[in-house]
């Protein structure tokens, strides 16, 4: 168009009507205000309508919901949904319609949130696949953004592999499926595992289908447990036990495979109806049994490493995958076992002979004492008997006390020959386990490797003195050191022995029973050497002493009849009188008294010792005395001359 056309006025303009300030128009202003309006579209306040996106940038979304202007709203509210774009349709909530600076105010969060709830119950009913946005982590899970909605995501169902490093999922976009919904709290729990579950079943239903025992598969190392290794086959997991990962002793899984590692595995059994399929890996490698040097056998030295201990043995290694077991016999010549522990731990480097080899059956014996001489091939060289010895106790027995000559070498002290004179009930009251103590070799038995041991050979036997002090008869001190139903023990303190006293020689003049610590003085009624014996008696002392008053007042009585007989005669005697005749029956009675009261107790206490002490030798039984001579009675007075 030309300049001139441009310029050019309007024909039919009318300039008078325009000076009157009047205007010509098709349609009155209110016509035209409310084609305007109605060119709008119809939305209030606070409620939700639709828009459509109408630029994108970094910041911001444009949405045009067919008002005066577009609505601005923080690109952050769509991070749920990464793939939107120019021309998508979206829910948007009004909040302004026109603010201070006439811009119309949108939030789609909001709108979102206004029709969640209803969007969450309906998208549980229909098993409906939906997007959300994880937010931060959680305890036990992770914060997901499902229709404005913050929902729970648990760590076990966020895949079907162990999840090492929950950040990793942070800010991310996912589609989940919602699992649980709690109407009274208003708690949504989402899950993205339940999503490839459907799809890691067919494809387990496919790979179980196609395996075959021996059948080598690639697999990728999803989870391990001290138990064993967990192989992803691609869809379905397999099983690697802790014994099938190597030919050696494995102590960790984890030494022998990392996590997410690839590697060749082995197919040892699979249970189709449960999913369950068993692994190998040591089976892809030659058994090392096979490799073992064909030329070791029985008695080679062998070297290797204690892999495991028992308290029976232990396991060296030596070859990878080649074990060997010293059993705890095998560690030392000694007969007294003790744990192997006590002789090697866990990672001891040793040197053992091979006492068998089974290369069938895959076994072998091993021993370490071997290594040394055995002492007993040169006992009786070493110790001799009647050689002397310092030994170390080991333990008690009741009947006597094992010591330990040296390693492998041990011998017996029974308990009668642990002291010459005292009374050991329990070796426990003579020594203590691991002090030391000196031995006398008494016996040797080489072929059952048995020991006989004395201590109290050390020293003389006294019991050759004490035959001379402890006559029959003698007296002597002692007190009561024990007290039994059977008799009391009776320390002899000065020479360190004891004697033995039944209940009736531990009776008191004065009727009563001697007390425990009691010291009083005791006649010796029995010595036996051989036995170690000692008798003893205190009220025998005071009877013996009854009996001889009794046997002087018989002596006494006897003297004076031959007296009477042989006196001189005299020109005038005078005759017996009634009073002399009397005087003699009184003490004829008195004499007869004292005798029958002496001699039953001490021919009652001779019974019940011999009773009570079968063992000792019978203590003698004092010689009857002579009968003594009756007086003259009344009438047999002898006659004098007159």
């Amino acid at each position: 168009m030309s300049e001139e056309l441009k310029n050019s006025p309007i024909a039919d303009f009318d300039w008078d009507a325009y000076e009157k300030g009047e205007t010509k128009r098709d349609k009155s202003f209110e016509e035209l205000e409310k084609t305007y309006d109605n060119s709008l579209n119809k939305f209030q306040e606070d409620e939700v309508t639709e828009g459509t996106v109408i630029s994108i940038n970094k910041r911001e979304v444009v949405v045009n919901i067919g008002a005066k202007s577009d609505g601005i709203i923080p690109v952050s509210e769509f991070r749920y949904n990464p793939d939107l774009k120019v021309g998508d349709t979206v829910e948007v909530y009004v909040e302004n319609r026109e603010d201070k600076k006439g811009q119309l105010v949108l939030s789609h969060r909001k709108a979102r949130q206004a029709k969640s709830w209803d969007r969450v119950n309906e998208a549980l009913e229909n098993n409906e696949i939906i997007k959300g946005y994880i937010k931060c982590r959680t305890k036990g899970g992770m914060i997901v953004d499902v229709f404005g909605i913050e929902a729970f995501l648990p760590g076990s169902q966020i895949d079907v592999r162990p999840i090492r490093n929950y950040d990793d999922y942070v800010d991310k976009t996912m589609e989940f499926k919602i699992v649980k919904i709690n109407q009274d709290f208003r708690n949504v729990v989402v899950s993205h595992k339940a999503l490839i579950e459907a799809e890691l079943e067919q494809q387990k239903k496919e790979i179980m289908s196609k395996l075959e025992k021996g059948q080598v598969l690639e697999g990728t190392v999803k989870n391990i447990t001290n138990y064993g290794v967990f192989i992803d086959l691609g869809g379905v997991d397999g099983l690697i036990h802790i014994t099938d990962l190597s030919w050696g002793r494995v102590n960790n899984p984890a030494d022998i495979v990392q996590p997410e590692q690839k590697l060749n595995v082995v197919i040892l059994d699979f249970n189709e109806e449960k999913n369950r399929i068993a692994l190998g890996l040591k089976q892809l490698q030659p058994h090392p049994w096979d490799a073992l040097d064909p030329d070791l056998k029985v008695g080679d030295h062998i070297k290797g490493k204690v892999v495991v201990m028992y308290d029976y043995g232990a396991f060296v290694e030596v070859a990878p995958g080649v074990e060997g077991l010293i059993h705890v016999s095998e560690m030392s010549w000694s007969q007294r076992l003790r744990p192997a522990q006590d002789f090697m731990k866990v990672g001891d480097e040793v040197e053992a002979v091979i006492l068998a080899l089974d290369r069938e059956d895959r076994k072998m014996s091993l021993g370490i004492k071997q290594l040394t001489n055995d002492p007993w091939d040169t006992i009786e060289e070493k110790y001799p008997v009647g050689s002397k010895h310092a030994a170390k106790v080991r333990n008690f027995t009741n009947f006597g006390i094992f010591v330990e000559m040296e390693e492998g070498v041990e011998g017996l002290i029974h308990i009668s020959d642990l002291s010459w004179t005292k009374k050991i009930k329990h070796p426990s009251e003579f020594t203590k386990v691991d002090a030391p103590i000196d031995v006398v070799v008494l016996d040797i038995d080489k072929e059952n490797r048995r020991l006989s041991l004395g201590h109290k050979q050390l020293e003389e036997n006294p019991w050759e003195t004490y035959e001379t002090i402890f006559t029959k008869g003698s007296v002597h001190e002692g007190t009561i050191s024990e007290l039994t139903e059977r008799g009391g023990q009776i320390r002899l303190d000065p020479y360190g022995v004891e004697g033995f006293a039944t209940p009736k020689h531990l009776t008191k003049e004065d009727g009563t029973t001697a007390k425990q610590g009691e010291t009083l003085q005791f006649k010796v009624i029995d010595f036996n050497k051989d036995s170690k014996h000692i008798i003893l008696s205190h009220s025998r002392i005071f009877e013996d002493e009854q009996r001889s008053e009794a046997r002087k007042a018989r002596r006494q009585a006897a003297a004076n009849k031959p007296a009477a007989e042989e006196a001189p005669a005299v020109p005038q005697v005078e005759k017996t009188t009634l009073g002399d005749v009397t005087g003699l029956a009184a003490l004829k009675a008195k004499l007869e008294k004292a005798e029958a009261k002496a001699e039953p107790k001490a021919k009652k206490a001779e019974k019940a010792e011999k009773a009570e002490e079968p063992k000792a030798e019978k203590a003698e039984e004092p010689k009857a005395e002579a009968p003594v001579e009756e007086a003259p009675k009344a009438d047999e007075t002898p006659k004098t001359e007159e």
